[in-house]
């Protein structure tokens, strides 16, 4: 870890912060902000304190919080890591002796993929707690309603019960007590596909979680591998150089030697405990739930460790970047299940498994929707709720404006499959938690119809109202194309479906109508379609009539009959911001608050 903070340092990317920071919300609050700015820093905090001025070793979040910083921790460019893997997966015959020995040299080099195991300790193990007590760690609470401390960058190592084969996880973990810890690994991960087996033997199941150490080791842990293959084998593909691992002392886990941190312990699997509520990546509260508790029995750490957080929160944060070398690195393995994809963007105000953008050659009628049902059915890629595709004559997928542009003018109910299938467990907008609607769209045929008839904004705000005086505001988008979108700003009184029947005197005047919560800006684009990829179910809210499209974006209760609790946004607390203004560790910057909705 001390490499790549010095690395950081000497190209301008890291940012010491010496003066004494609260691990309760101040530097959490730092770093949601710092990772919104467009020269964003690595932060290293020296001093951290609790509310009673107890110290602790360092903290270091945000360590991926730069593009630059991405290309510094993985030694070269995600593009050319897929480059490679899509060479494998399609190897040339060599022809020449020259290019028989570089391909033999490679295969040779091949075999540093796999973990090798020390029989001596490692310099992770090089201290000991006397006993374990987790409340010795800077461990962050990074939301006021946040039910305690969370570790939010642990690598969480678990091992098959009949077989050595391991995993490697990163899930955020509670801090129930001074030797507790909650594990939230989702239903579908291997983690806790693991624990069902230890469950069903009448066994505790083995965890050890590793904080520190090569950054890389934390990007593996989160890549959405297949099952069985071991995740730290791809850190030894990127690195050329096997991870090296050595056993935990309490158990029978092996973890990197140079971590930073290491916890090790037992879960009982007769054993469940509430956890939650947590403000998680999708930017709102998940809510308490029984999960799995983590029995410690073992604390080590190296000489001078550093404890590695991360924020997460509202879009764009350090998963923006993790996201993007994911998205890069894995497009080759996709294109294997779906040949004709040309390139996909999973942009991170759609929280990533909310909205993905797709280009393809489009080579028969249909074929947008086969590759929707293929999306759908391969591993993590069956929780995104939310797929665009269109053909390669697009725009680029990152031109957003354009690409916008492209759809709309293409765009009719005809574009639209309305399914359903499993969804991401933190997924709030679901009537039943991890099944609900999906959406795809078929922009790589032109299905569209005549422009509307467009008024201004003031004009169609005041028929609206005079149908319903709780439509506050609307605001109209994209007027340049076939079908505008207009975003309607909506204190519910009734549901939005009698809302849309009702406007039906006036569907000369739209094409799309986006209802959302009073809480929206209607003049923030980038957080609308965060709120509106977050908020809906595709089967329950979107309506049509003839060639118009609703969209009800608002939050959902029994009037709705919605019965899970609609959770909270995770906003700031304005007045840890205005203490950490005080003490000279934050700009006031008015701009970017408002820019990124900082207090909703």
């Amino acid at each position: 870890m001390q490499k790549y903070i010095d690395l950081l340092d000497k190209n301008g990317l890291l940012k010491i912060i010496d003066k004494p920071c609260d691990i309760d919300l101040e530097i959490a609050h730092l770093s949601y902000i710092e990772v919104k700015k467009d020269n964003s820093k690595a932060l290293l905090f020296t001093n951290p304190i609790d509310k009673n001025g107890k110290k602790f070793d360092p903290v270091l979040t945000n360590i991926f919080g730069s593009f630059k910083a991405l290309n510094l921790i993985f030694g070269k460019d995600s593009n050319e890591i897929a480059n490679e893997i899509e060479k494998l997966l399609k190897p040339t015959k060599p022809s020449t002796l020259k290019e028989k020995i570089e391909f033999f040299t490679y295969l040779l080099s091949l075999k540093s993929v796999f973990p090798k195991r020390l029989k001596t300790k490692g310099i992770s193990q090089e201290c000991e707690f006397k006993e374990p007590n987790l409340y010795d760690l800077p461990i962050l609470k990074t939301w006021e309603e946040d039910g305690g401390a969370f570790i939010t960058m642990g690598q969480v190592y678990t091992k098959d019960l009949n077989s050595n084969t391991q995993n490697l996880g990163m899930y955020r973990l509670q801090v129930h007590s001074k030797n507790e810890l909650g594990m939230h690994w989702q239903i579908h991960k291997d983690a806790a596909h693991f624990f069902h087996e230890y469950k069903k033997a009448g066994l505790k199941m083995p965890v050890s979680v590793a904080i520190g150490g090569d950054p890389l080791y934390i990007w593996c842990g989160q890549a959405p591998l297949p099952k069985n293959i071991f995740e730290l084998m791809l850190y030894g593909f990127i690195r050329k150089t096997p991870a090296k691992l050595v056993k935990s002392l309490t158990n029978d886990i092996f973890i990197p030697h140079d971590s930073d941190y290491v916890i090790e312990g037992f879960v009982d699997t007769n054993r469940l405990k509430n956890e939650g509520k947590f403000g998680d990546h999708t930017g709102f509260y998940t809510p308490v739930e029984p999960f799995p508790v983590m029995e410690v029995t073992k604390i080590t750490h190296k000489k001078n460790p550093i404890f590695h957080a991360t924020v997460v929160g509202k879009p764009p944060l350090e998963d923006k970047f993790m996201g993007y070398a994911t998205e890069r690195i894995f497009l080759p393995l996709l294109k294997t299940t779906a040949p004709e994809l040309v390139d996909y963007k999973m942009p991170e105000n759609g929280v990533f498994h909310n909205l993905i953008l797709a280009k393809f050659n489009a080579l028969y009628p249909a074929h947008a929707t086969q590759l929707m049902h293929a999306f759908w059915g391969v591993g993590q890629m069956s929780f995104v709720k939310h797929a665009v595709f269109v053909p390669s004559s697009a725009p680029h997928l990152d031109d957003y404006a354009n690409l916008t542009k492209y759809i709309l003018n293409r765009f009719s109910p005809q574009s639209m499959l309305i399914t359903s299938g499993v969804c991401d467990q933190l997924d709030h907008a679901s009537p039943n938690a991890c099944f609900g609607g999906k959406l795809g769209i078929d922009a790589s045929v032109d299905n569209s119809s005549s422009a509307p008839n467009l008024i201004s904004d003031d004009k169609l705000l005041y028929k609206f109202k005079s149908v319903n005086q709780n439509i506050l505001e609307l605001k109209q988008y994209f007027l340049d194309t076939k079908s505008p979108i207009c975003f309607v700003k909506f204190d519910k009184d009734r549901l939005v479906k009698q809302v849309f029947d009702e406007l039906k005197p006036f569907d000369e005047h739209f094409k799309i109508l986006i209802f959302v919560d009073v809480s929206s800006r209607l003049e923030n684009l980038y957080m609308l379609v965060w709120r509106i990829t977050n908020n809906i179910d595709a089967k329950r809210d979107i309506f049509v009539r003839n060639e118009l499209v609703c969209i009800d974006a608002t939050s959902k209760f029994e009037l709705d009959g919605y019965t899970r609790g609609w959770p909270k946004e995770t906003n700031c607390s304005k007045e840890v911001i205005e203490n950490l203004i005080k003490k000279g560790l934050l700009e006031r910057d008015e701009e970017l608050f408002e820019k990124f909705e900082i207090f909703g």
